[in-house]
């Protein structure tokens, strides 16, 4: 597919890039070898092959929830050097 110098300038624009005319012309070439190299995926016999969202196997590798015991509240607060309702009191830093 031959690309226009004109494309190329869109697509820029779009991108808000400032292109000069040797940019351009070399972004011309450039993106014509894409669209070139997109169209040989396209010949390519996909029958039989399913689709996959993924090019590796995707697994969960999060750990199950179990009960455990947690730190003592009243311990942890006895280092705060500020403590009020429960919890640490620490300075106000947002206005």
């Amino acid at each position: 597919m031959k690309i226009t110098k004109d494309e190329v300038k869109y697509v820029a624009n779009l991108a808000r890039l400032n292109l000069t005319e040797a940019e351009a012309e070399r972004l011309q070439t450039e993106m014509a070898d894409i669209i070139a190299f997109a169209d040989t995926l396209s010949n390519l016999d996909t029958e039989g092959i399913e689709p996959t969202n993924h090019a590796i196997r995707v697994e969960n590798v999060l750990r199950e929830d179990e009960n455990r015991p947690s730190y003592d509240r009243d311990a942890l607060l006895n280092c705060a050097p500020a403590k009020q309702a429960g919890c640490y009191s620490v300075p106000k830093v947002v206005e």
